[in-house]
């Protein structure tokens, strides 16, 4: 009798967690595969090899795999079509759908597909052609007998092994989908064998267990690493190893998990995804490696289960208190994903269940500050402020160039946002949405911008403000240090740019705003942003700092900006909006940006006035009649007086 895993068929959560898009199941009752009940998990991700969740422990074998191979470094894993709402019928006639592009008939409607095509020259659209995941509904439809269906997607499958000879990497859209593929045709040939009601597969059928060998060989020369693509990759390559009893496949898969889930969540809950949208995979994925696993009679060990329980607490803290998560790196705008019995479940349900987590600010040197005012405890939970701010190594994976932004909620809205994800598609929008212009920094826009990183020089966290230093070097030859200070009751924040060069350069503070809200400059030192109808608006100035003179055109407003891009946000990889972006800017061999971010009643005023107390700049600020002063020592640090 065939050793088979679990094969869950298009259940409800997305390959690209961040998305936010659920599915619903297709199968229902369970089906029995060689010895392993198949359930119908509804919050699962599709067609795995295996089952789904965390991470095997065993120590890495020396030399099994190219531990120096880094795959593809960024290919489309992001949302997944919706393949339980795709009929039946469409599978029958070869029809593709991904995601909002209009439905396009991949095949004569006999099996045969032109694996070619790629009509809307999108990276992510044939990626998931070439998974074969959209014949899920006809997988589904021949495990509970449906003779032309088993026919069908068999020709489909055959189809694609005949014209795709091992080795496929020549083609980088075959290449990135192998680990989907090799789950879909695990599951084919357990169709194969529910249809048949055998336990054994024909002869007739041995095509399919060579494809799973020549995609498991694939699989163990050409890892992508520790990240999501590999840990992906992992499952299959372990999943193969159970269906066709390869102990030498499984424990490749075993020992490649053991060796990355350190690397892919660290001691402290930090993924190297650079992502919140991927943070959240993340943990769905390892945990689907742990069902992977135990499915197998494989023990899979306490280390992923601890790294993964970190990595709950770390999403908890990056959840703002709108119960999104803060869009950091290749993310979508998305709630947060509840995971009940965790600390996630506090923050992505707003406080309505579950446990508050203790800290309200948390420092993570992987790159991250989190904090807010409060978890609800005093005040409404959707009433606290928020905020995020990056710093860490250097780019890579998901992240993007944003070292020392800022995202920011308030008065139950987003205040300072980041310009967010726009995919994988080669339309110019990536480059944009990456760099340093895209997200709440002080920008160089005359030299080239740099993939610096980022030191947390200094910080100091008090009740009722936290003060947080970061220095680097952004671009060649200019020195950056950003003094940020987070302030409660009232809320705004304070941060003072300095920047450094050899020659004489432009230096622009940008702030992304909401793409709801309109921006006006209201004079050379203020602008203010507010949604038409709403009891908020933000105001921001831009303070002369020590004697400062600011020059006319310091303060501007960037919206739907083409040449060069600025003012836009991608809430999702599907909606570009044009969206303000205030710019406080300076020119020379250095500058000094003084800003204030402050979120008030729509009729509310904020006034200052400046002064200096022996060395100190002193700010003394009347927020909607609420009075504080916040001192700038002559060392650059931020400091709250009253």
């Amino acid at each position: 009798m065939d050793d088979a895993p679990s094969c869950d068929l298009l259940t409800s959560q997305a390959h690209y967690a961040s998305s936010g898009r659920t599915w619903g199941a297709a199968l229902g009752g369970s089906l029995k595969f060689g010895g392993f009940l198949v359930l119908k998990h509804l919050s699962t991700l599709a067609l795995i090899a295996a089952g789904v969740s965390g991470v095997a422990v065993a120590a890495p074998a020396a030399n099994t795999y190219a531990a120096g191979n880094p795959g593809i470094a960024v290919l489309p894993d992001i949302p997944e079509p919706q393949y339980a709402q795709l009929p039946l019928s469409a599978v029958m006639n070869d029809t593709f759908i991904w995601s909002n592009l209009a439905p396009y008939k991949v095949g004569d409607g006999t099996g045969n597909v032109n694996w070619k095509l790629n009509p809307y020259n999108n990276p992510s659209w044939y990626m998931w052609l070439h998974s074969l995941r959209w014949i899920g509904q006809g997988v589904t439809a021949a495990a509970a007998g449906d003779d032309a269906a088993l026919g069908h997607v068999l020709a489909i499958v055959h189809d694609w092994v005949k014209d795709n000879p091992y080795s496929w990497k020549s083609d980088l859209g075959a290449w990135e989908s192998t680990m989907h593929r090799t789950n879909v045709i695990i599951c084919t040939r357990q169709a194969v064998l529910a249809n048949l009601a055998v336990e054994t597969l024909p002869a007739e059928y041995s095509w399919i267990d060579q494809s799973l060998v020549d995609h498991a060989n694939f699989l163990t020369n050409n890892w992508s690493g520790a990240g999501n693509h590999g840990t992906d990759e992992d499952i299959a390559l372990f999943g193969v190893g159970c269906t066709l009893n390869r102990t030498d496949f499984m424990q490749t898969g075993q020992d490649r998990l053991a060796a990355g889930i350190t690397t892919a969540i660290d001691a402290e809950g930090t993924t190297n995804e650079q992502s919140t949208g991927y943070s959240q995979f993340n943990y769905g994925l390892w945990g689907r490696a742990v069902i992977a696993l135990e499915g197998c009679g494989v023990d899979p060990g306490q280390t992923i289960n601890q790294r993964r329980a970190l990595l709950a607490t770390w999403m908890a803290h990056a959840t703002s208190p709108l119960g999104t998560l803060h869009q950091i790196g290749d993310s979508e705008y998305v709630k947060t994903t509840n995971v009940p019995g965790t600390p996630i479940e506090y923050a992505a349900t707003q406080a309505k269940s579950g446990t508050a987590p203790t800290d309200r600010v948390k420092v993570y040197s992987g790159g991250y500050v989190f904090g807010r005012s409060g978890w609800g405890t005093t005040t409404p939970y959707a009433n606290e402020s928020g905020y995020s701010l990056r710093f860490g190594p250097a780019r890579a994976f998901h992240g993007h160039v944003d070292h020392t932004s800022i995202t920011y909620q308030a008065r139950g809205r987003e205040i300072l946002v980041d310009s967010g994800h726009s995919g994988y598609v080669n339309d110019g929008w990536r480059p944009y949405v990456i760099s340093p212009f895209a997200h709440n920094t002080l920008t160089i826009p005359t030299l080239p911008a740099g993939n610096p990183v980022t030191k947390l020089t200094r910080s100091d966290v008090k009740s009722n403000a936290e003060f947080f230093e970061l220095t680097d070097s952004p671009a060649a030859g200019v020195n950056r240090v950003r003094a940020v200070m987070f302030v409660h009751q009232p809320e705004l924040i304070v941060t003072l740019d300095r920047a450094s060069a050899s020659t004489s350069q432009q230096f622009q503070t940008l702030w992304h705003l909401p793409s709801d809200q309109t921006a006006t400059v209201a004079s050379r030192t203020a602008a203010v942003a507010k949604k038409d109808g709403e009891n908020t608006r933000t105001v921001l100035l831009q303070v002369p700092y020590r004697g400062q003179v600011l020059p006319a055109g310091s303060t501007l407003v960037k919206r739907g900006q083409l040449n060069p891009k600025q003012g836009w946000v991608f809430p999702k990889i599907t909606t570009r909006n044009a969206a303000p972006t205030v710019m406080f800017a300076r020119a020379g061999k250095s500058a000094a940006i003084l800003s204030l971010v402050v979120p008030l009643r729509a009729n509310g005023q904020v006034s200052y006035t400046a002064r200096m107390s022996g060395t100190t700049f002193v700010m003394d600020l009347n927020v909607d009649g609420v009075k504080t002063s916040i001192g700038i020592t002559g060392g650059g640090t931020l400091v709250r007086l009253s």
